[in-house]
């Protein structure tokens, strides 16, 4: 006999799925990727991971959601930077000010480790519920730099850098054994600024002062009952308490409060993205810049090496933008430590053709954009950032390891015959002439007063405004604020209303991923240069024909025009 009931379970399923209330669930255990890959390989291997953009819309549209009744995540290990933390902040606590429930939930913030940043992150929402067994690895922000100037004394090797200015100090990790003085001055206010919006967030959060705040910081780390006490989480309890308390919430005929995951739930209401922008006025264009600036097509490494920016993927992107009637405002995402001059140069010209053409371009930086990251930015209309986005590193060094001294102790001798005074000049095995200094001087300068010139046009200061600021020094998005070098702090949302704005959209106005290609166009070669289908030709290596060479002697792979050291501050 057949069982109906079991044959109409399903069409139930199905129809509590779209009239039971509704829990939208973020599981941060992952981490989160910024912007969608422009490759193919690249969208493929990022398929799994959330998109900052997607999560961000998807809670601020589950907050107009009358169905949507909370939102609870799950905050792992693998870290998330200062910047990314920060956008998703916003988006919860807009969705707190809607009335609706937040609960954030870990097994534990930092194992045996650091996790002031995803306790920050937690501090967002209204209750935290810590595991019995964790721990709130709630102990202050570090920098930390390792120097290897005696290893690199004991092989052999000697560092010829020049730089301009004292602040540029990518290669002091082989030249010097500690911090210099203005090394360590740059880096401690990084630290400072950081830990000021970390005391800020604790303290905004959990509703104690700011000496409170600063005080627990002091005594971390904590058990989990300690924390409890100290008032850090709101209740310990495993995942299945949760979920249970959190979904039993809401009954309703059809059974508890249905579960989805965020990036479901925004796909599944995204579909007016999808309508041709003809229809409806004009959108908004988003063009990705991810990545070491580098000349050529965009880049990504098959086996995990990261993504890389190319001046002709990106350029191709901004000149399919101003051919195209219905792109009224581009919105620039830029998270670069730099890299190339000239091909910083090559998007910098872009941007400015586009804004002048009367696109108007607004840059939306995310955890990084310093040095050629800045450079690129610097012609658009608008920036952008973060009060935790690392910017600012307007410098720029040169220079090449000399290996003669290692290769001497392993009994290899090389020898060379030029054609003119200084062709040799790059190679590693001797060190500079005074000549050949020289011209590196005069490259340094040259660089360097073409790069504050730009700044100085673009932020409408004086030269020597911009030299006060620059000089090499990196600074968060909240003191380049103060200083001059962003227009306003924010995320992914302030950089579209602004856009929306200076392109004269309703605030209702789509935004789309740019250029937007068909499987066919990615397949079918591209006309020419000006075709837009020349942005999706894009390499599958992260690793240019000097790269590899240049990591063997300690230099960055990518150019002049990048950031000191690297920056994961936990």
């Amino acid at each position: 006999m057949v069982d109906v009931a079991k044959l109409l379970e399903p069409v139930s399923k199905i129809r509590r799925r779209r009239t039971a209330p509704l829990v939208l669930e973020l599981d941060l255990a992952e981490g989160v990727s910024d912007e969608a890959p422009g490759d193919p390989l690249g969208q493929i291997l990022a398929m799994r991971r959330q998109r900052l953009s997607d999560t961000v819309e998807g809670i601020r549209r589950g907050a107009h959601d009358p169905r949507v009744k909370a939102l609870v995540v799950r905050i792992g290990g693998n870290p998330i930077g200062m910047a990314k933390v920060q956008e998703l902040r916003q988006a919860v606590d807009m969705f707190r000010r809607s009335g609706k429930a937040t609960v954030a939930w870990s097994e534990s913030f930092g194992e045996f480790g650091p996790g002031s940043i995803p306790y920050y992150l937690a501090t967002a929402f209204e209750e935290i519920v810590l595991l019995p067994s964790g721990a709130v690895g709630l102990t202050g922000l570090s920098a930390e730099n390792k120097f290897f100037r005696d290893a690199v004394d004991k092989l052999g090797v000697e560092y010829e850098i020049g730089a301009r200015h004292e602040y540029k100090t990518a290669v002091n990790v082989f030249k010097e054994r500690g911090f210099t003085e203005a090394h360590r001055e740059a880096s401690g206010r990084i630290v400072e600024s950081f830990t000021e919006q970390l005391v800020d967030g604790v303290s905004t959060g959990r509703g104690i002062s700011a000496d409170e705040a600063r005080s627990l910081i002091d005594r971390g780390p904590f058990l989990a009952a300690e924390a409890l006490e100290a008032g850090l989480v709101d209740r310990l309890g495993y995942r299945d308490e949760i979920y249970a308390e959190l979904l039993g919430r809401w009954p309703s005929a059809d059974g508890p409060a249905h579960l989805q995951y965020v990036s479901r739930y925004q796909r599944a209401h995204s579909l007016v993205d999808r309508v041709p922008a003809v229809h409806r006025g004009g959108y908004v264009a988003l063009v990705s810049g991810v990545g070491q600036v580098v000349p050529g097509r965009s880049r990504r490494s098959p086996l995990g090496g990261g993504a890389a920016m190319g001046s002709d993927t990106v350029a191709a992107a901004f000149r399919a933008a101003r051919a195209d009637p219905q792109v009224r405002a581009v919105v620039f995402r830029v998270d670069s430590p730099g890299g190339s001059y000239t091909a910083s140069d090559v998007i910098w010209r872009e941007v400015g053709l586009t804004r002048r053409s009367g696109t108007p371009v607004v840059v939306s930086m995310g955890e990084v954009a310093g040095s050629g990251g800045y450079f690129v930015s610097v012609g658009a209309d608008a920036i952008v950032a973060q009060p935790g986005t690392i910017t600012g590193s307007i410098g720029v060094f040169m220079g090449k390891a000399v290996l003669s001294g290692l290769l001497g102790r392993l009994g290899i001798t090389s020898d060379s015959i030029d054609g003119g005074e200084h062709a040799g000049m790059f190679s590693s095995g001797r060190r500079f002439t005074d000549s050949e200094w020289e011209r590196v001087d005069a490259m340094l300068d040259h660089i360097y007063d073409d790069f504050t010139a730009k700044v100085a046009e673009g932020r409408g200061m004086t030269r020597e405004q911009v030299h006060e600021v620059a000089r090499g020094r990196v600074w968060t998005g909240r003191d380049a604020l103060e200083r001059g070098l962003v227009d306003e702090l924010g995320g992914m949302e302030t950089a579209v209303r602004l856009a929306r704005e200076k392109g004269g959209l309703p605030s209702t106005a789509a935004v789309r991923h740019f250029p937007r290609l068909g499987p066919l166009e990615r397949f079918v070669p591209a006309e020419s240069s000006e075709d837009r289908a020349a942005t999706a030709r894009a390499r599958l290596s992260a690793w240019g024909p000097l790269a590899a060479a240049s990591a063997r002697l300690g230099l960055p792979a990518a150019g002049p025009l990048v950031m000191p050291g690297t920056w994961e501050i936990r």
